[in-house]
């Protein structure tokens, strides 16, 4: 199955929550309050949550008017069109400043962080750079030992520290190592800190000055890690990670036919960060650069490709 077919099936659920805006502009509806309660009601079943739902139905009123629209299809084919442009923000692409450039990433537990990490070495290494992968997270020997899996499987280098060991410290020992074998890229896994634990989010801001102070302009990237199955949770977490260390992109990992692809959005429009990349299984080809318009033909679209 091609890549858009894959996504299509991911949306499944998502798509079939969005298909009563399909019917909004099949009857082409007058624009009363009855619509605007149901077109609202459509978007919060899909997740969007509801200062996402309702920024996105004041911009579509704002337009019905200046434009003088009286049914509910060009309302819902403005929309359509417009859920591309609220999800680009910023430069999408994966930014690699500096050699070495270093990629942060933070999330919490159960996320697929560590997965996703050997996924993005996979991704680089296809591009012939040298990655070096740092396991930061000490407080899991598995989260290391699985790092190191990666590491083999996808001709990546590592740098781990014993268990227990002081996380900051790890990536002081990475970053001397990056250097010294002339490392292209250095992926820092960290321990998958619970949004509400101060002390943690105080550790990672640590690693983070520890980066700054030995690779002036670093990282290049900050990338949180959630799981697109959480929806409206993710939205917090989203938010206290960004407090704790400003975030450059987000990764959005187990798409699959529970995943609740409205959540992106609202993603997007809490942080104005831009989706890097998303998820769609195991295999370390089923990390892809996101891409907007793609997703929206597969938020919308009902045949598989």
């Amino acid at each position: 199955m091609s890549w858009l077919g894959r996504l299509k099936d991911a949306l499944k659920r998502t798509r079939d929550s969005l298909a009563g805006v399909e019917q909004l502009a099949i009857a082409r509806r007058p624009l009363d309050r009855a619509f605007w309660d149901d077109f609202e009601e459509i978007l919060i079943s899909a997740d969007f949550g509801v200062p996402t739902s309702e920024k996105i139905l004041d911009g579509l009123k704002d337009v019905a008017h200046k434009e003088l629209w009286s049914t509910s299809d060009l309302v819902v084919n403005r929309f359509k069109r417009d859920v591309a442009n609220f999800m680009t923000v910023g430069d999408g692409a994966l930014r690699l400043e500096g050699k070495p450039s270093v990629i942060l990433v933070v999330g919490v537990n159960g996320s697929g962080k560590t997965t996703t990490i050997g996924k993005l070495a996979a991704f680089l290494r296809e591009r012939r750079l040298r990655v070096l992968l740092v396991a930061a997270d000490t407080f899991r020997a598995a989260a290391a030992d699985q790092l190191e899996i990666w590491a083999r499987r996808t001709g990546a280098e590592i740098v781990r520290g014993t268990e227990g060991a002081d996380p900051s410290s790890v990536v002081f020992d990475g970053i001397t190592a990056a250097k010294a074998r002339g490392a292209d890229v250095v992926i820092v896994d960290t321990a998958g800190r619970l949004q509400t634990k101060v002390n943690l989010m105080e550790e990672l801001k640590k690693m983070r000055r520890v980066i700054e102070r030995e690779l002036p302009g670093q990282p290049a990237e900050t990338l949180l890690v959630l799981d697109g199955t959480t929806g409206q949770n993710a939205i917090s977490q989203a938010k206290l990670f960004h407090e704790a260390t400003a975030l450059t992109g987000v990764v959005v990992t187990k798409l699959d036919s529970t995943a609740k692809g409205g959540t992106i959005v609202a993603i997007v429009d809490a942080l104005e960060v831009p989706i890097k990349f998303i998820g769609l299984g195991e295999s370390a080809d089923a990390l892809r650069p996101f891409d907007p318009p793609a997703f929206v033909d597969a938020l919308f679209e009902t045949a598989p490709a």
